[in-house]
């Protein structure tokens, strides 16, 4: 059996939402290892002269506790 643990990161893109879950998930595994999955909570961006310019997510990072 394993435990599994959950924590929330929240990243940013000017790219787009699935670079900013990528960013979140290269910045967690630094200090979090055996990371099993992600979860997209939320999605955000900002809007500046009528076009998206940082698109903004909030993950649910699931790693595996040893």
């Amino acid at each position: 059996m394993a435990v599994l643990k959950v924590i929330e990161v929240l990243a940013n893109s000017e790219k787009g939402w699935e670079d900013a879950a990528a960013k979140a998930v290269a910045h967690a595994s630094k200090s979090v290892k055996n990371i099993r999955s992600v979860y997209l909570n939320e999605q955000s961006a900002t809007v500046k002269d009528g076009a998206l310019v940082d698109y903004r997510v909030n993950v649910k990072i699931t790693f595996e506790v040893k």
